[in-house]
């Protein structure tokens, strides 16, 4: 447990005054009462809609990451669009704190991208933020740069990483070599939370698979869960999934 930074995650139903408003009337939320993580990797999966990137960022916050995305150390807000839910989650903590820490969200790569513009642009800033980053502005970078270049530079070990779909800006091989960055820092005392859609990631073997629907959640193994399921389906048979989509005439 010596890198178990967050033991488990409580939905304190008690205290919630309306379950039938977002994000508490979601069938997963009203079928989970304790969240049990793994010592090195939980991935949460899901369809959308399912509250996945909802259940990760209130983890986030309860644990006082900003709710956009980076450090302890970065406060910035350029729309205030998380849910109340983080006020309804009770972290079980390990005794030994992580020495680091990181939120990305990938939906707010840009913004965060630009407040660091802004900032590295202040002279009261040295070391310019960026050279955790690379030592290269994030806007220089092709997206996909950007985002392997924060995991190679920026996570140091250590630490608790707390993921919404990392992959978003990932080429399959970039996908792969992030799962070697993922096992070099789980062997550096690291733990991670990570929301995500990548079957690739998800084959990471020292992790649990945690699996909300429209009905309830579940621990699945790797490859039993929806997104295994669904492309290896596809991949078999591309021809036949084309044809039952309808897309085969003109």
């Amino acid at each position: 447990m010596k890198n178990q930074y967050i033991i488990s995650a409580e939905i304190q139903k008690d205290k919630i005054q309306d379950d039938t408003v977002y994000p508490f009337n979601l069938p997963a939320f009203q079928n989970i009462d304790v969240l049990n993580f793994h010592p090195n990797v939980t991935f949460i999966i899901g369809e959308n809609g399912t509250g996945k990137s909802t259940l990760v960022e209130a983890i986030a916050t309860q644990y006082w990451f900003n709710p956009e995305w980076g450090s302890k150390n970065f406060w910035f807000s350029t729309y205030n669009s998380h849910s109340e839910l983080n006020k309804y989650i009770r972290l079980a903590q390990w005794i030994i704190k992580p020495k680091d820490g990181y939120f990305l969200r990938a939906e707010s790569f840009y913004n965060v991208a630009s407040n660091i513009e802004e900032l590295d642009a202040e002279p009261s800033f040295w070391p310019p933020i960026k050279d955790s980053y690379g030592w290269i502005s994030l806007h220089d970078q092709s997206h996909g740069e950007s985002f392997f270049s924060l995991f190679h530079h920026r996570l140091y070990g250590n630490g608790l990483y707390i993921l919404d779909e990392p992959e978003a800006a990932l080429s399959p091989q970039r996908q792969l070599a992030l799962l070697v960055r993922l096992h070099e820092l789980v062997q550096q005392n690291s733990q991670f939370i990570i929301a995500t859609h990548s079957p690739i990631l998800l084959s990471y073997p020292h992790a649990k698979i945690l699996e909300l629907s429209d009905k309830n959640y579940k621990e699945v193994k790797y490859k039993e869960s929806m997104h295994y399921d669904l492309y290896k389906t596809f991949i078999d048979a591309p021809e036949s999934m084309i044809d039952k989509l309808g897309i085969t005439k003109i």
